[in-house]
């Protein structure tokens, strides 16, 4: 991304915001009483998926400030964990990357993942693409216009593949630089 890590996180850290930079974000509600971002932030997004409304409750598990951070989420037997991180790749570029895990349990569960996960692994992809897309346009346009970051910075890379690790799993990573 053409902009400071600063810069892209401090949008990827303002969940609140995140519909005004996420076009695939229909909007968000805050669930946690904490003022900052971290460890225990707790919000519901929704987002219009195959022509419908879904809404997934997401939780801040790992911070490493600055960098990136880790949100879980679970639907009936359905883990998710998503990881955005924020690499400075010199004066006012960074490198964005975003992992998507996806775990079932369950036999039953896990022979229909792993059938539907490569149903959806090509709209997840694009997803992702479009989101990272997304951050990175707005983070260079604030640092082209110089406006100030309210909390730190994100950044865009090149894409990389998708690693399936099991049946039961799936898995997402993709970059923009």
């Amino acid at each position: 991304v053409a902009a400071p890590a600063a810069v892209v996180w401090a949008l990827i850290t303002d969940i609140e915001n995140s519909p005004d930079v996420i076009s695939g974000i229909d909007s968000v509600q805050r669930l946690d009483d904490n003022e900052e971002f971290g460890v225990g932030t707790r919000w519901r997004e929704t987002r219009t998926m195959f022509g419908k409304s879904a809404s997934e409750e997401m939780t801040v598990t790992a911070v490493e400030a600055g960098r990136g951070y880790t949100t879980g989420a679970r639907r009936g037997r359905a883990h998710y964990t998503s990881s955005l991180r924020v690499e400075p790749k010199g004066e006012g570029t960074c490198v964005l990357s975003m992992h998507f895990d996806a775990e079932v349990t369950g036999i039953l569960n896990k022979t229909l993942g792993a059938v539907v996960g490569k149903i959806f692994e090509g709209s997840t992809r694009k997803l992702m693409q479009q989101d990272l897309a997304d951050i990175a346009a707005a983070a260079e346009l604030r640092w082209r216009l110089r406006v100030p970051p309210q909390r730190s910075g994100w950044s865009s890379c090149a894409q990389h593949g998708t690693v399936p690790s099991s049946p039961s799993r799936t898995r997402r990573s993709l970059s923009k630089v």
